[in-house]
């Protein structure tokens, strides 16, 4: 077991997601991030006259890359220097198409309260449907509210408490079989026992035979959505992420027809029985789409901030060891749901590393009419990410 973790620490996947974040000197990345800020700026579109609202500025970047490198490379750094120099909202070209960027707590309010029937949520569409068709969050508006209320029937009292129940027996049975020493990676095994998790909980133990190929298919799709390439051309991103989509697929098909006759406690019966009130249920499409999607959240955001809390619980000592006295308080090493409940101190340590290590740090949106924003003319059909400053 030891020696295929440490195996899987060295996947190239896993040391390095993208060949845009191997390391450069730093003279040529402060010349890369220089030549980025010489673009001409423009406006998106002229404001209406009279309105008083501000032409959105920002440039186009390089032909069809447009600031995918720069996004990628840099990051936050990155967005945080479009912030100061054009404001709360401004547009760049990236991933082949233009993006109006809103950024700050002022413009951020406004796109998610007071404006928010002016975005739909293609903008996730244009960036991961082609792997994650019709998850949870690529809906919008009424349909988003009834797919959500169908699969509330998934996340009752009840069934939280008996998913809770299922977590610790896996969590001792995978971490006391971890490798130690300074060479070990924690993120790829992170990865592996929160896949473990979801395979249970979410499949009860459904194709635990298949965990390496489905792993592999998710990350083949997650690692597509960052792909320059937006069509399945050979040795791309894009087309393993298309792969892996079938394999998903063909994965959840054959076990659905299992899950719709039985009567187990793990969440792909629970979809698969759901039913509202007013009598409405998913179909077998449904229940394959958002169990694709629910799984990639589940593993793949989970790993992301379980990797970032124990990050900082190596840094902040003196954070540990309250967490560690804290989950002793029990008396036991299986809480239930009430008593993670009342973990406060854990549920700081994970809030604080969410807002500084964010595992989804933008939100993508798509204007489906012109809309005014923190006093900015957004046109109309533009894919808008939001994210703090």
């Amino acid at each position: 077991m030891a020696n295929q973790l440490l195996a899987i620490t060295r996947h190239p996947k896993e040391r390095l997601t993208s060949v845009l974040l191997a390391p450069a000197p730093r003279v040529v990345d402060d010349k890369w991030r220089q030549w980025s800020r010489d673009w001409r700026v423009r406006e998106l579109a002229p404001a209406p006259a009279g309105s008083g609202l501000r032409a959105v500025l920002g440039d186009a970047g390089l032909p069809l890359l447009g600031h995918t490198v720069d996004y990628i490379r840099f990051g936050s750094e990155f967005s945080r220097e479009r912030y100061e120099r054009l404001g709360s909202v401004s547009w760049m070209g990236a991933f082949g198409t233009k993006m109006v960027v809103i950024a700050g707590p002022d413009a951020t309010r406004e796109a998610f309260t007071s404006e928010a029937k002016a975005f739909s949520q293609d903008g996730w569409s244009f960036l991961i449907d082609a792997f994650f068709h019709r998850g949870l969050m690529l809906m919008s508006f009424d349909e988003h509210l009834m797919h959500r209320r169908i699969m509330q029937e998934a996340f009752t009292r009840p069934r939280l408490t008996g998913y809770v129940g299922q977590v610790a027996p896996c969590v001792r049975a995978a971490v006391p079989a971890w490798p130690t020493g300074p060479s070990v990676r924690i993120y790829p095994l992170l990865k592996n026992l929160t896949l473990d998790i979801a395979t249970d909980v979410f499949m009860g133990g459904r194709g635990k035979d298949e965990s390496a190929a489905v792993n592999e298919a998710f990350v083949s799709t997650v690692r597509a959505a960052s792909s320059f390439v937006r069509v399945p051309l050979p040795g791309t991103r894009f087309r393993a992420g298309v792969h892996g989509r079938r394999v998903l697929e063909d994965y959840f098909s054959r076990h659905l027809p299992a899950a719709r006759a039985g009567e187990t406690d793990d969440l792909f019966a629970a979809l698969c029985q759901a039913t509202t009130e007013d009598g409405e249920r998913f179909s077998d499409e449904d229940v394959i789409n958002h169990m694709i999607f629910l799984m990639m959240a589940a593993h793949d955001t989970s790993t992301i901030t379980t990797t970032a809390v124990t990050y900082f619980l190596a840094k902040h000592p003196e954070w540990q060891e309250k967490a560690a006295a804290e989950a002793r308080s029990f008396g036991h090493d299986s809480p239930d749901i009430d008593e993670l409940e009342r973990m406060t101190v854990l549920d700081l340590i994970l809030k604080e590393a969410l807002r500084l290590l964010a595992p989804v740090p933008r939100v993508m949106r798509k204007t489906v009419r012109d809309v005014a924003i923190d006093g900015y003319h957004t046109p109309v059909k533009p894919c808008a990410q939001s994210h703090p400053p």
